[in-house]
């Protein structure tokens, strides 16, 4: 059974980095596209970037609060995906999640606590 696991989160200052980290165990084939939600305290979850395989490309997408500051990257190797987050500000705060989506299966991390105090 596959589980994706997450790691790096924490606590933060204004104004500085946090890198997460969300890796998948067990057996997992022909991941089309990671992605990194993160939910605020009474706030809907909200996607705040993607990376997709485009075969020798992958393409990257993000929220337009996150843009400039965040960037997601894949190792294909290790079926991980990273989230750099830099410049973090309060509004970043909140509880975030992975997300691996592949031919036939949609697998979600155990989401990571991330606190920007300023």
């Amino acid at each position: 059974q596959v589980q994706l696991v997450e790691s790096g989160g924490g606590l933060v200052q204004v104004g500085g980095s946090l890198r997460l980290s969300c890796a998948a165990s067990g057996s997992i084939f022909g991941i089309k596209a990671m992605y990194w939600y993160r939910q605020a305290p009474g706030k809907q979850r909200e996607l705040v970037a993607g990376v997709r395989s485009g075969g020798v490309t992958n393409y990257a997408t993000y929220a337009d609060s996150v843009k400039g500051r965040f960037t997601i990257s894949r190792d294909n190797a290790k079926n991980t995906v990273y989230l750099q987050m830099n410049s973090l500000k309060p509004e970043d705060t909140g509880v975030y999640y992975c997300n691996f989506i592949g031919p036939d299966y949609n697998y979600w991390g155990q989401g990571t606590q991330v606190t920007v105090s300023s």
